[in-house]
């Protein structure tokens, strides 16, 4: 069954972001670009490769700033300053860069333990005590990969490595993830497998915020898409709106037409 929108809330939105101009380089990725997505409403961030998803995520995570003007913000549950220690148990992500920066001899286990210190590794950490372990290992357990807690994550095949950094992102039972191209690079079982952990966290009541280019990966309960075209919104509404033959010629550039399956969607040449 598909989630409903969720209805307004009184809480500050999950992510707000107004009027803000960012760079990447001498390059202009976003001008007065602004986003908001209610806290609890799982939403997919749709858009082609230079569409800004990468600047979107890091301007998230801190990685990059707006250019500072009047009446610009960018902030995370109403805050603009934010500790990521605190966030750790609201917030969990899952991203390329993550998995960029854990290329290196890491235990599984580790890595997972690692998230109770918004860390790379434990290194320089005291030794983790019996609760911590024994959570990090049932959530390896969870993503089916408790066989694996002490290989190293460079050693583990695309999908291994996914469900590891899920399973590092869910150790502190954050209500909401941030979630970047889950399935690159995975073969069809691999990303069949983990889309099936993510509708299963979508029915628990889990907040998904899913960015990608991939039309086949988004799960049947998330309704609400943002597409995002050259560093702005093009539109956003609900999935039936959004991911229409019309709206995704116009926003991929090309003649597409969308056949659907199981709640699923994919696109084939119009």
């Amino acid at each position: 069954m598909s989630q409903s929108p969720s209805p307004p809330s009184a809480e500050p939105p999950l992510l707000s972001i107004e009027n803000a101009t960012v760079y990447r380089g001498e390059t202009r990725v976003f001008d007065r670009f602004s986003l908001e997505i209610p806290v609890g409403r799982s939403t997919v961030v749709l858009g082609p490769n230079g569409a800004g998803k990468t600047t979107l995520l890091q301007v998230v995570m801190r990685e990059l700033y707006p250019v500072w003007a009047p009446g610009s913000h960018v902030r995370l549950f109403g805050e603009e300053r934010w500790n990521l220690f605190e966030l750790r148990s609201r917030l969990g992500v899952v991203s390329h860069e993550l998995l960029l920066r854990h290329q290196r001899d890491l235990p599984a286990l580790d890595v997972v333990l690692s998230g109770f210190h918004s860390s790379i590794g434990l290194w320089g950490r005291p030794p983790a005590d019996r609760v911590s372990r024994d959570r990090a290992l049932a959530m390896l357990e969870r993503m089916g990969i408790a066989h694996l807690a002490d290989r190293s994550i460079t050693a583990m095949s695309a999908g291994e490595q996914r469900r590891c950094l899920l399973a590092r992102a869910l150790v502190n039972d954050p209500p909401t993830l941030l979630l970047d191209e889950p399935t690159v690079s995975l073969d069809l079982r691999a990303a069949f497998e983990l889309v099936s952990v993510l509708r299963e966290l979508l029915r628990e009541g889990r907040t998904l915020v899913l960015v990608t280019h991939h039309l086949d990966e988004i799960p049947p309960e998330i309704d609400w898409v943002v597409l995002l075209e050259r560093g702005r919104v093009m539109a956003e509404g609900h999935r039936d709106a959004m991911l229409g033959d019309g709206p995704l010629s116009q926003l991929f550039g090309v003649p597409l037409h969308v056949v659907r399956s199981g709640g699923f969607c994919r696109a084939i040449p119009a």
